[in-house]
């Protein structure tokens, strides 16, 4: 390796180090996000370029995605990805010291006494879209990875994105329920049996069979952390578990999440987990397309080269991605795959669908300003869901969690698939228990205007 490449990785590195030494050892608070921003610099920006570097010479100097290598490129990329760490952090830090820690008044936790209610109905819609969903959620048990789904783009993102994961508000509303207000042993009973009925049918949408690991990790993890508490609840741990996760459990998942092979197929032949297994283990995970943010990065600044920048299309689409493609005829294409299809126009690569991390999302759209842009937007963020993580609020609190979790996908990209997931987890959680709660509270307060103008009457 270079000195140029070698200096580059090594001021990376550097960066990294003096951040995660200030989280573990200098930051008070409990932060979630900034172990998980670590542990990804590390292993996507850091061991995952430096292992595919060196294997490089025995494939005619061509990166993974037969970009060619070239040493001012990478040198360029760490640049890129020291510019965003260094603002992210620092505006972090900037930021997180000058917020104002907002109490939360007895009206905003008024809706403690209609979480019976509130589960009630949030458990029917459950077992509503679970009969409703049937036949979906079985074809995708049995579909192979590289088999077309059976629904549209939009019925999928709203059955997984959306309506999959409203049992997850209700298994968080029966343990806040439980652990904030004196309940009768029938009242226990009944939140058991329903708390229950929530963790099967959240575990019948979200299983390695029907979804990815991006989806999954913050889910399975959120569980853990409302549950266990103390497995997580210090940035000493967090950063453990999470490395943990990543080098360990995340890859062998892939296993189940990625298979090319169909359940049917492996129920008939279960070598063929093992053979994939053999094929492509732990040792290679880090020279394989999982890991390819950082050459990623290296594409996307060769794409500008010869195409130019878009100048914010790319936000525009991932802002509007609720808009059909009926609708919006030229609405581009994701990040992602937008780089991959030039990567086989120009240099006869076999795939598009590719990720496209945060910091190449802010150069495609405008330079080194919109990689800047990029991470101050991303430290916003962070600071204010940290409000969310430190209130009393529990689906406040597990979405503020999630999304810490859900960072590690979300920076590894694309920004489009990153957004509009995090979003409609959002509303299948939040929007939807707001709605539910907003109507009990309107049906009990006309119920009792009607009790008492019926007693005046009388």
């Amino acid at each position: 390796m270079s000195w140029e490449l070698s200096i580059s990785f090594a001021i990376s590195g550097l960066l990294l180090l003096a951040i995660l030494v200030i989280h573990l050892y200098g930051e008070v608070s409990y932060s979630p996000f900034i172990s998980v921003f670590i542990v990804f610099n590390f292993l996507f920006f850091l061991v995952a370029p430096l292992i595919q570097l060196k294997l490089i010479g025995s494939k005619n100097a061509a990166l993974l995605t037969n970009l060619p290598y070239d040493k001012y490129l990478t040198v360029y990329t760490n640049v890129l990805v020291i510019i965003f760490n260094l603002v992210f952090f620092l505006t972090y830090c900037y930021l997180k010291g000058r917020r104002r820690v907002i109490k939360e008044s007895r009206l905003a936790t008024n809706y403690l006494n209609r979480i019976p209610i509130t589960v009630s109905i949030l458990l029917g819609v459950c077992f509503i879209t679970a009969i409703s969903s049937y036949n979906f959620v079985t074809s995708e048990m049995i579909r192979a990875n590289w088999m077309p789904a059976s629904v549209s783009t939009v019925t999928l993102l709203l059955w997984k994105k959306v309506l999959f994961i409203i049992p997850l508000a209700g298994v968080v509303l029966c343990v806040e329920y439980y652990r904030k207000v004196k309940q009768t042993p029938l009242n226990q009973l009944y939140l058991l049996l329903v708390l229950v009925a929530f963790i099967i049918i959240l575990f019948w949408f979200k299983n390695p069979l029907v979804e990815k690991r991006n989806a999954l990790g913050p889910i399975y993890i959120t569980l853990i952390y409302l549950f266990l508490p103390r497995l997580l609840n210090s940035n000493v741990r967090s950063t453990s578990f999470m490395f943990f996760s990543m080098v360990i459990v995340f890859p062998l998942s892939a296993f189940f999440t990625h298979t090319t092979s169909s359940l049917k197929d492996i129920i008939k032949k279960p070598r063929l987990l093992v053979e994939q297994f053999e094929g492509e283990g732990i040792n290679e995970v880090f020279n394989t397309l999982h890991y390819d943010a950082f050459i990623n990065i290296s594409a996307t600044v060769d794409y500008v080269k010869h195409e130019g920048f878009v100048y914010g299309e790319q936000l525009l689409s991932a802002f509007l991605f609720f808009v059909p493609r009926s609708m919006w005829e030229s609405k581009p294409i994701n990040t992602g795959p937008l780089v991959g299809e030039y990567l086989i126009k120009q240099y006869d690569f076999h795939y598009s669908n590719l990720s496209n991390p945060m910091v190449s999302e802010g150069y495609i759209n405008f330079g080194i300003f919109g990689v800047i842009l990029m991470a101050i937007a991303i430290a916003y963020t962070v600071v204010y869901l940290l409000t969310w993580l430190e209130g009393t609020h529990y689906l406040k609190k597990m979405m503020a969690f999630y999304f810490a979790i859900h960072l590690l996908f979300f920076l590894r990209g694309d920004f489009t698939n990153g957004f509009s997931y995090y979003v409609g987890t959002m509303i299948g959680v939040l929007g939807v228990f707001k709605i539910t709660d907003f109507l009990i509270k309107n049906a009990l307060l006309n119920q009792r205007l009607w009790k008492q103008k019926k007693k005046n009457i009388v």
